[in-house]
């Protein structure tokens, strides 16, 4: 604490003055980085602010990200079952038509060949039915 020293009606006006006036100087420059630490604690709380939207917006971004890759594994993993049925039935309806194709390839073959045995047994009887013939032929007198 300071001290001042007396005179006759008191103490000392000048060190009393220059004591006041150091005081104001002094409280001053106290104001004067009060206020400085308060701009510099109002811009620290407005980057903040900025950081915490920031922090907020990517929060939310990496949700709908999150979000929208499980839609496109969903929508992917059906697509996948959907293509598989859609193979199983193709490949049942191909193999339908390929065993009918084979009956039917089958049929005609058994139909031919049991064409041919009687065309074949025609022939032979023809044939002999010829040899016959020439024969009676030849035994005729010229």
């Amino acid at each position: 604490m300071k001290k001042f020293s007396t005179e006759i009606k008191g103490y000392n006006k000048k060190e009393v003055n220059d004591f006041v006036l150091n005081v104001t100087k002094e409280y001053e420059s106290i104001l004067n980085r009060l206020k400085q630490a308060e701009q510099e604690l109002a811009l620290v709380k407005e980057k903040n602010k900025k950081y915490e939207d920031m922090e907020t917006t990517l929060n939310r971004a990496i949700l709908i990200a999150s979000e929208s890759s499980n839609q496109l594994k969903k929508l992917a993993h059906d697509e996948y079952n959907r293509i598989i049925e859609d193979a199983k039935k193709n490949a049942s309806r191909l193999i339908n038509e390929a065993l009918e194709k084979v009956e039917k390839i089958e049929g005609n073959a058994t139909s031919l060949q049991h064409r041919m045995n009687v065309y074949s047994r025609k022939i032979k009887q023809t044939m002999q039915e010829q040899i016959e013939y020439i024969e009676e032929i030849n035994k005729i007198d010229f």
